[in-house]
């Protein structure tokens, strides 16, 4: 039975660090305006991004506020325009991460999908993290279509 817990484990970890998700990506001009991180005068801009290569091969599933904005893959990120208020993000993987966020107007959020090793796939934690930390990470990533 160890044997084959430990084979699984060695698979898991094979599966977590290599290959690549695809998902739909935006185009490049649409990737340079979200990097100039304007928020609109009356909403707020989320940037969800996943700036890891760990997990490569596994697809995030991503909703705001109960309603499937789109999915993640390894150095990727989603910019969300929402009106100021409370939303709630939600992440899916191995795990679910869910994530409250009280937003105002003209300003930008930063959370950042950290991604675990798990069991039998990728695990996530979405934080909420600072403006610096934020847009580095953003920078490091590629803007993907969402369904918003």
């Amino acid at each position: 039975m160890l044997k084959y817990l430990s084979l699984a484990a060695v698979l898991t970890a094979a599966a977590l660090s290599t290959g690549c998700a695809s998902v739909p990506m935006a185009d490049a001009s649409r990737d340079a305006q979200a990097k100039a991180f304007t928020a609109p005068a009356d909403k707020a801009n989320i940037y969800l991004y996943r700036n890891e290569s760990l997990g490569a091969a596994v697809k995030m599933d991503v909703s705001l506020n109960d309603q499937n904005v789109g999915k993640t893959a390894a150095k990727t990120y989603m910019l969300l325009t929402v009106p100021a208020g409370q939303h709630t993000l939600k992440s899916e993987a191995e795990n679910d991460s869910v994530l409250q966020l009280a937003t105002e107007a003209g300003k930008n959020y930063f959370v950042w999908q950290e991604v675990k090793m798990g069991v039998l796939s990728a695990r996530n934690k979405l934080q909420l993290v600072d403006d610096s930390t934020g847009r580095k990470g953003v920078n490091e990533s590629t803007l993907i279509q969402t369904a918003q």
